[in-house]
């Protein structure tokens, strides 16, 4: 028998010949460019994945938590990580000197409150942090306009004398609110042009500006076609999921990790309940297709309400043969927060299950 028959559910299943296809794909693209790839962890938190980067060519990675960083570097895969966040309070600044006795650690600044904490913490330790200035390019969420507001910020940093500026940062997560690929692309750029045109600023009032860093899957080969990205920092791309199909640049084929799930009750012709519900699916919504998750057997049908451990299917006349114990596969809308509710994943190749991957930085979020 096969995965979809040994494996109880609801599950997390990848297809190891498409994630190893993914992960290729995205550093062929980076080599070609002359553009680093530092991916954030934060989508398969696994130590295994991670060191398929590496092995791509990663220079490092990104992480947005402290305990995605120590669940890491534990494991000796990367030495070299950005904290892709801001770093606040006496409790995390202890782990994050603790963690530059381990690895080389780049974290994000925006503000001289966050940063003036950072110096004065390394000056008593003896130490030296490498920052970098998060640049707000449209997402507005963390960070600072382009141009003026960072170089104000720059030349704070330099009074600072236990943190070392290396270069400035962005996340075009906007861009998924685009109607199109045409206007994808269009958002994009303009944040590479922004970002790239700040690091022009820095450098032209003095500063060596080293890292110029781009993040996102979306946007992964749009801003970074802007000359002058220097580091890109894509994280769904090794998995993929549904949100990403309304642009038409991947499909199903290109997703790699799926909710292997059972079909727990018939109630109706056109209904059908699975045994994966709120807590294993999560809640995100997405704008490619109405519903809670792609159903990869039955692409119209629509998941249509969850409870925790429920999920409510409703069923095209095509599907409605489906019996009780019947196995689907669903590809999430947000695949970040499905994986951080599941313990591990299975990795499947040619219908065998081939291993079994923990999650090691599952619920690593402070």
């Amino acid at each position: 028998m096969g995965y979809r028959e040994t494996l109880d559910t609801p599950c997390l299943v990848v297809h190891q010949e498409i994630l190893e296809e993914n992960v290729a794909k995205m550093a062929d693209y980076a080599r070609s460019r002359g553009i680093s790839v530092r991916p954030h962890q934060k989508t398969h938190k696994t130590a295994e994945i991670a060191r398929m980067q590496r092995e791509a060519g990663a220079i490092g990675a990104t992480c947005a938590k402290l305990g995605e960083a120590e669940a890491l570097i534990n494991t000796g895969v990367f030495d070299d990580v950005l904290i892709a966040y801001q770093v606040v309070g006496a409790q995390k600044i202890e782990r994050l000197l603790s963690l530059m006795d381990k690895a080389h650690m780049i974290v994000a600044v925006d503000g001289t409150d966050v940063a003036q904490a950072l110096s004065d913490a390394c000056i008593d330790a003896g130490k030296t942090l490498d920052v970098v200035i998060e640049v707000n390019t449209g997402l507005n969420r963390a960070g600072l306009t382009p141009g003026e507001e960072v170089l104000e910020l720059a030349l704070a940093l330099s009074d600072m004398s236990g943190i070392r500026l290396r270069g400035i940062m962005t996340h075009e997560g906007h861009v998924a609110k685009a109607a199109n690929a045409a206007e994808l692309d269009e958002i994009a750029q303009k944040a590479g042009k922004d970002l790239v045109a700040t690091a022009e600023l820095l450098r032209a009032n003095g500063f060596q500006i080293e890292i110029v860093s781009a993040g996102s899957t979306p946007a992964a080969f749009s801003t970074t076609a802007i000359d002058g990205i220097t580091e890109m920092r894509p994280g769904t791309y090794v998995f993929n999921d549904n949100n990403a199909f309304r642009f038409g640049r991947i499909g199903p084929d290109r997703c790699a990790l799926r909710i292997l799930t059972t079909v727990i009750s018939r109630p109706a012709p056109d209904r059908a309940v699975i045994d994966a519900g709120s807590k294993t699916l999560a809640m995100d919504p997405s704008a490619s297709k109405p519903g809670h998750g792609y159903v990869v057997e039955y692409p119209n049908a629509t998941i249509v309400r969850l409870s925790e451990e429920h999920g409510v299917i409703e069923l095209p006349e095509e599907a409605q043969g489906l019996k009780v114990g019947d196995r689907l596969e669903i590809i999430p809308n947000h695949v970040c927060p499905t994986v951080n509710l599941q313990d591990e994943m299975f990795v499947v190749r040619n219908g065998e299950v081939q291993a079994d991957w923990e999650i090691i930085a599952r619920g690593k979020v402070r």
